[in-house]
């Protein structure tokens, strides 16, 4: 009979021991991620396109008398 009792009670205490614990989700830190800001490759080349642009439509245009005034006698 005192060995039923004390399995009784070794059983009664093992089980309440391996249920103490809660499932709880552990605390872990989030991982920051930096990441740089990366331009576009394309707005470094875009001023000076526009300047050739700008100065070919300078060049064909140039040389004409458009707006000149001539004197009439």
């Amino acid at each position: 009979m005192k060995n039923i009792i004390l399995g009784t009670i070794f059983a009664l205490t093992a089980a309440s021991a391996a249920q103490a614990g809660a499932l709880v989700d552990p605390i872990v830190e989030p991982v920051v991620i930096v990441e740089e800001a990366t331009t576009s490759s394309s707005a470094g080349i875009l001023i000076p396109i526009l300047l050739i642009l700008f100065l070919g439509g300078v060049a064909l245009s140039g040389g004409g008398e458009s707006g000149s005034i001539t004197n009439v006698n």
